[in-house]
């Protein structure tokens, strides 16, 4: 999977294009995309048809752009997109999202896929990945996605949301480094871990407890939906998420947008002035 990280640091193999290094691009190999499951009807409801054509998307395009791995293709749906879906279990309604590292669209898609109540951020830094998201979005008619393209360290003050997720990004203590300080005061963020997850979350915990986290544990979902739940560390923050560096930050944010606004009213007054002369 994907496993550039979200600042925008040093990207994985998918990212060298063999054409630029001089060596003759290989044609995937290809491999059958299965049949969705009957749990997937159940789990994106009335937008099962738009799963099925991401997942067709992911299996085509996203294979050729060196998004998804082609062996990954006949585990798509289980491994991938019902794997990310089942996040949905653990949004509060209405909720505001912020998918950090996208890349192809996991977990941030299959979430937004299976609550449409929940408006979703795809947070990106490499270009030829927002392109294929923002295909995905318009072909999907997805309403409630956002394509932005960005490193995490730079939203900090411009976007603030009420959860941030993660899959295959980096290991959770540099993850909650860029994604704690996106969260609004009690937000929480949900990384997707395998094995690693217990391991990782007790060498970070003097770290979150410095970047504003009050409560952290290692949960199960999807059980009883999925042959195999999906394994989370569950972040909570409190009343200032990301420590004091982002609080600064924001502060900042927020006086040079207030200076700016206040610059734009008096431009507008001035030039009022002058038309009323």
């Amino acid at each position: 999977m994907d496993t550039e990280n979200a600042a925008g640091g040093q990207p994985g193999a998918a990212d060298v294009d063999p054409a630029a290094e001089g060596q003759a691009a290989e044609t995937p190999e290809t491999h059958e995309l299965p049949e969705p499951p009957a749990v997937a009807r159940e789990v994106f409801g009335d937008r099962f048809d738009a799963a099925v054509r991401y997942t067709e998307l992911l299996a085509t395009a996203g294979v050729q752009r060196g998004l998804i791995g082609p062996r990954e293709v006949p585990r798509l749906w289980d491994r991938h997109v019902l794997n990310c879906a089942v996040l949905a279990e653990l949004l509060p309604p209405g909720s505001t999202l912020c998918d950090v590292g996208s890349g192809a669209g996991l977990p941030g898609i299959p979430v937004a896929l299976a609550r449409p109540d929940v408006s979703v951020t795809l947070l990106e830094p490499l270009l030829r990945r927002t392109t294929f998201l923002e295909e995905v979005v318009r072909e999907l008619g997805l309403e409630n996605v956002t394509v932005l393209r960005g490193r995490a360290e730079e939203m900090v003050g411009k976007l603030a949301v009420d959860v941030v997720t993660a899959r295959a990004v980096a290991p959770l203590d540099r993850l909650a480094g860029w994604g704690l300080p996106l969260l609004r005061p009690h937000g929480q963020m949900l990384a997707l871990k395998g094995d690693s997850a217990e391991q990782e979350l007790a060498d970070s915990r003097a770290g979150l407890t410095k970047l504003g986290a009050v409560e952290w544990s290692v949960i199960s979902v999807g059980e009883g939906t999925l042959e195999t739940s999906t394994r989370v560390v569950q972040v909570k923050a409190g009343e200032s998420p990301g420590g004091v560096k982002a609080a600064t930050r924001r502060a900042k944010a927020a006086r040079a947008g207030r200076t700016a606004s206040a610059r734009t009213t008096g431009e507008r007054a001035r030039g009022g002035r002058r038309r009323g002369r």
